[in-house]
């Protein structure tokens, strides 16, 4: 994939952008998910986005592209993922860079699927530290 860093810049959310974010969403594989376990409705979805549920929310676009999604939760949790063909180090760097410059915060928290070796290394070259591992019971599961 050719592209360019100086074309990459974020936008906020938008009612075009519902669909966008719908396949990004189906994108995703399961080590990548630690917030759903399924795949909502599209309806579900756009009532979701349009609800506004994160302090900010962007569609990462790559000249007029749109190739990712980063948003920042009211806790400060970055949620971010890139389309498989733009999922390159040099871009999340960028584009994370980017985002932190445009939100000013002194800290900033990412969750991470503990099986997910690769996001681990990037957000710790990044400069993010362990802070704690989280575990869950489900009454249902066993």
């Amino acid at each position: 994939m050719k592209y360019n860093l100086e074309n990459i810049h974020l936008k906020y959310v938008s009612k075009v952008d519902y669909e966008f974010l719908y396949n990004l969403l189906a994108e995703r594989d399961s080590i990548s998910n630690i917030s759903h376990k399924k795949m909502p409705s599209l309806k579900a979805h756009q009532k979701f986005v349009s609800s506004k549920p994160y302090k900010k929310w962007y569609i990462v676009k790559h000249s007029q592209d749109s190739i990712g999604s980063l948003y920042l939760s009211h806790q400060n949790e970055i949620g971010f993922f890139l389309k498989k063909e733009y999922n390159d180090v040099k871009i999340a760097n960028f584009t994370l860079k980017l985002f932190m410059k445009k939100n000013n915060h002194s800290e900033y928290f990412v969750n991470i699927n503990p099986e997910n070796k690769k996001l681990i290394n990037f957000y710790k070259k990044f400069g993010f530290s362990l802070l704690q591992k989280t575990f869950k019971f489900e009454k249902n599961s066993r």
